[in-house]
């Protein structure tokens, strides 16, 4: 017999839910020691039900967001009736959809009264994952073994008893304790979440539970379906282009999107995208799909709530074998960052359907981590340098970029490092960090600035890894606008040599005293440059955000002319 349903009190489980995970989230900040996660908040809270359909999400780091219901379904595959109260399981393994090695997944199943009624989940980027790379980051990678420990699931509680030799098991293959307290905090956050919504079961009954959680997945499918139903039906298809397998020099790799819209649904195809790599540039099924998803809803309506109804409507396909959907045993560690190309070509494919939704491109990622011995005492540290990476996003019709926001997949999810806390986790020196003038693409709305980091390294025998594409192609205007500019990592060691990393490298040796130079590109423009506010224009070149010779080339406006400086 289905219960009644009422609105006032859908919109408190809806609310309530949106408040649990982020509750959780609050939690991982408090309690994570990583600076990955505690200042980054490099990570993902979330609810689901019985069945891993999503309840709600807190999505810190939107390439993480749609990566915990997968697995949560595999899971009740994995353990069918073997699950109990008091359970904890981890899990990380890319091959039983897992969307990169170094995101570690908590999973909590909840009872009440002895039956199984939702799961708490958390996942966060660890600062270690084993491998032959400290940091989990391995350019020379071709298979998933020297990338990292493989966490199929596994119950590190089984009925609320710590077991302890498959803890010891886990963490003797990871390099740094830190990883054993932040995967507490996960622990401690599921707890947290388990506790919250038991409270609310208790309140409200579970009869009404599972009839308002189905009505709040259809009224959220609705609001989706009409989103999509904005979109003119139709095929539309992008391109997007990834650089460099790390391997190979020269080699270049396409993703290739065909998009079909008929009235409330839209399907993404992926079956013409290049195949995988002989390297460690590919991709897995759940973080592709999971990009799929971020850059839709960028283009949607910022309310709808992040539920199983959400996704209902929409499909994507991507093959088995693909740079996006590499197969057993590949290496994958990339896979996260390829969610830029991605969302250009799903950008392409619907600027022309949707000119007032989408934005120009943004800046793509070239980022570094650096690891080593802190010679003040003695401690081992690694630091992915979230400061630096952090370009513009692109302009979109009525607003310029953000400034300084970061790569797609993190959609300003990823915060910036503290300065002094960087001084404090790392034995570098922070010489410079600022938004970097005429990084921007220009337009009648601009793109976002990017910024210049420089840092002097303070360990010796220091190793740099760098991933990313944004040395390559900048970030693309829109209907008139001009791209933004390139990125670059250079170093300069004590002795006055330059070295140059590829975008995919791995340098060992890297001496105390290197200066560490690194340029984060700005977003594409939207629209006739010509067409910008001059007043704006004026301001801008006060401030510095561009130069005069740079709005003078770009936009054809010479500061103090008529019309110039008001």
């Amino acid at each position: 017999m289905s219960h009644e349903i009422d609105q006032i009190l859908l919109s408190v489980y809806a609310r309530s839910f949106k408040s649990i995970t982020d509750e959780m989230s609050i939690s991982m900040e408090k309690t994570t020691r990583s600076p990955i996660l505690c200042e980054a908040k490099d990570y993902v809270t979330g609810l689901y039900d019985a069945h891993g359909n999503m309840l709600e999400q807190t999505e810190n780091l939107p390439i993480l967001a749609f990566s915990l219901a997968p697995v949560c379904k595999y899971l009740l595959e994995y353990f069918g009736d073997d699950l109990h109260p008091g359970d904890v399981i981890f899990h990380n393994d890319v091959f039983s959809l897992g969307n990169q090695n170094n995101d570690v997944a908590v999973f909590k199943p909840v009872f009440l009264e002895g039956k199984l009624v939702a799961w708490t989940a958390v996942k966060g980027h660890q600062a270690d994952i084993g491998g032959n790379v400290r940091g989990g980051y391995n350019p020379n990678a071709v298979e998933v073994w020297q990338e990292a420990l493989r966490i199929p699931p596994v119950k590190v509680y089984e009925k609320g008893k710590l077991r302890k030799d498959v803890w010891n098991l886990i963490f003797a293959n990871i390099r740094l304790d830190i990883v054993q307290h932040d995967m507490k905090a996960e622990i401690g956050a599921c707890t947290v979440g388990e506790r919250r919504l038991l409270e609310l079961l208790r309140k409200y009954g579970l009869e009404s539970f599972e009839s308002h959680k189905l009505a709040l997945f259809d009224a959220t499918r609705r609001m989706m379906q009409a989103e999509i139903g904005r979109i003119p039906n139709g095929h539309y298809s992008g391109e997007g282009e990834v650089y460099y397998d790390g391997r190979h020099v020269g080699s270049r790799f396409t993703i290739r999107v065909d998009i079909e819209v008929r009235d409330d649904s839209i399907r993404f195809d992926y079956s013409r995208t290049d195949p995988q790599t002989n390297g460690f540039v590919n991709g897995t099924f759940t973080s592709s799909a999971s990009a799929t998803i971020l850059t839709l809803l960028q283009m949607v309506n910022p309310d709808i709530p992040h539920n199983e109804g959400m996704i209902q409507p929409i499909e994507i396909v991507i093959p088995q074998g693909t740079i996006l959907n590499a197969s057993y045993p590949k290496a994958t560690t990339f896979g996260n960052h390829l969610c830029p190309p991605n969302a250009d070509a799903i950008i392409r494919a619907l600027a022309p359907a949707m000119p007032d939704r989408v934005t120009a491109g943004w800046n793509n990622l070239l980022c570094s981590l650096t690891t080593g011995t802190d010679p003040a005492n003695g401690d081992t540290y690694v630091d992915i340098g979230f400061m630096g990476l952090k370009g513009g996003s692109g302009a979109m019709l009525g607003t310029d970029g953000y400034d300084h926001i970061g790569m797609i997949d993190a959609s300003g999810g990823v915060l910036d490092q503290d300065y002094e806390m960087f001084e404090q986790q790392t034995p570098h020196r922070l010489i410079r960090h600022e938004y970097l003038a005429d990084s921007a693409g220009a337009g009648q709305w601009r793109g976002g600035l990017g910024v210049e980091t420089m840092f002097e390294i303070g360990s010796q025998d220091t190793q740099l890894v760098t991933f990313g594409d944004g040395d390559f192609e900048p970030a693309f205007g829109l209907f008139g606008g001009g791209e933004g500019t390139l990125n670059f990592i250079r170093l300069t060691y004590p002795d006055g040599s330059v070295v140059v990393p590829k975008n995919k490298d791995l340098i060992t040796g890297v001496p105390r005293g290197t200066l560490y130079h690194q340029q984060a590109g700005g977003g594409g423009g939207y629209g006739d440059p010509a067409k910008r506010d001059r007043a704006t224009l004026a301001r801008e070149v006060r401030d510095g955000v561009i130069s005069t010779a740079g709005a003078r080339e770009s936009y054809g406006y010479s500061p103090g002319a008529s019309g110039g400086d008001e």
